[in-house]
Order: structure tokens, then sequence, then C-alpha cells
């Protein structure tokens, strides 16, 4: 049995195409599924995309700083 390998930010920011940044904001605020290993982030590319594939961050409703939905 094969197990999935966990991804630092930096390559699932790649798998996903975006900033590095990004991924934190959502980590943070959008419910995206990751696991603090001491002070690093993973995550698993399957449940990543099941989180993409059912709106992610589509599916909030954030506030920018001037008042205008994003």
């Amino acid at each position: 049995m094969e197990t999935e390998a966990w991804l630092n930010i930096a390559e699932i920011a790649q798998h996903l195409g975006v900033h590095v940044e990004s991924v934190r904001r959502w980590v943070k605020g959008s419910g995206l599924p990751a696991a603090k290993v001491g002070k690093v982030w993973r995550f698993k590319a399957s449940e990543v995309d099941a989180w993409a594939k059912a709106g992610g961050v589509a599916s909030t409703n954030r506030v920018g700083k001037r008042g205008a939905k994003r």
C-alpha cells in the first residue's frame, strides 16, 4: 500500500499554480486543508484538490480592505 506524500507550501502553490502567499491566506481564512508540523505547513494534494473542486476560495464570502467582496 502506497501512502500519499505530504507537500510543502511551495510545492502545493506550484501544484495549484498560485503564489505561496495565496496558499497562506487560504489556510488561515478559507479552510484550505493543511497540517502544521512544527513551524511548517504540510499538504496532501488529494485533499487540496477536493477542497478546490468543492469551491475552495470561491465558496467563501470575504470582504477586502476597501469593502469590496473578493
